[in-house]
């Protein structure tokens, strides 16, 4: 017998499985002969303005273990704090990136721009950071997190103020490691598991 629906239902969530590199980074499993341009490969390109900088993250688990076949994607604004879309935006910035972990060392390591402190509402600016989207197995839906840079002033930012355990702030911070280049960290749960937003 057929369901009648007054209004579609929801479909239920899934984890990413061990086939997410074959639809969203088919490069990486060795797919070349693709008939679309995978997204995400330039976040900014050499033209962007601003400084370049290089990022090595790692996303771990429970058990401190790297996980070797997640994915994650990244948004940012450009070097002003302006995102793309919006007027006055670099038109060599994307903003946006995806990228897998490396199969045998589970390090996610992608080149871009710093991004620019962003306006918010009357004189208040957020400090530059990058938001990450996390994809991998066991996770029903992607978890959400920043990476803010280490020397920059936080101490403004309205959605670090909401966080009720101050010393957590640390798991979003990233680490120098070198002129323009930097660690991030990403810990699914355990001690020093990262924050993450429910949105």
């Amino acid at each position: 017998m057929v369901q009648k629906f007054d209004k579609p239902i929801l479909t239920p969530s899934q984890t990413a499985g061990p086939y997410v590199h074959i639809g969203l980074a088919p490069e990486a499993c060795g797919i070349e002969d693709v008939p679309f341009e995978t997204l995400g490969r330039e976040i900014a390109g050499p033209e962007a303005k601003g400084d370049r900088i290089k990022i090595t993250c790692r996303v771990v688990d429970g058990g401190d273990l790297p996980l070797r076949d997640c994915l994650v994607e990244t948004w940012q604004a450009d070097a002003a704090g302006i995102y793309p879309g919006q007027e006055g935006a670099d038109p060599a910035v994307s903003g946006f990136g995806r990228m897998p972990a490396d199969f045998t060392t589970g390090e996610i390591i992608f080149e871009t721009i710093k991004p620019g402190a962003i306006a918010l509402s009357g004189d208040r600016k957020t400090p530059p950071h990058i938001s990450f989207w996390i994809f991998a197995r066991g996770i029903n839906h992607g978890l959400h997190t920043r990476m803010y840079f280490p020397e920059d002033d936080l101490s403004g930012d309205p959605l670090l103020a909401r966080i009720e355990h101050r010393d957590r702030i640390a798991t979003m911070v990233a680490e120098a490691t070198g002129p323009g280049e930097y660690r991030f960290e990403i810990r699914l749960q355990g001690a020093g598991e990262t924050v993450f937003f429910d949105i």
